[in-house]
């Protein structure tokens, strides 16, 4: 559908790619984090651990964002689709 010259439906798969970029790099952080902890790098373990909340917090932010299109799309006034 799209809304306000905005297709939120690939807008919102966007999104989702996104996330799951986002989820992949999380996963690699965490095995790094793992690999480094089994070598004794305590504080290269503490940071990627860092790193594995941060990408948790932007998927969480991802999530409100979707959430968000769908609000905006909803609530967006005067819009009509005229087929010509």
């Amino acid at each position: 559908m799209c809304t306000n010259g905005i297709n939120t439906g690939q807008f919102s798969q966007m999104i989702d790619q996104i996330d799951d970029h986002i989820k992949l790099e999380r996963r690699w952080a965490h095995m790094l984090a793992h690999q480094a902890g089994d070598a004794g790098f305590a504080r290269t373990n503490e940071k990627l651990h860092n790193v594995q909340a941060l990408l948790d917090d932007v998927r969480a932010m991802l999530d409100e964002a979707k959430d968000a299109l769908e609000d905006d799309a909803e609530n967006a006034p005067g819009v009509t689709v005229n087929l010509v």
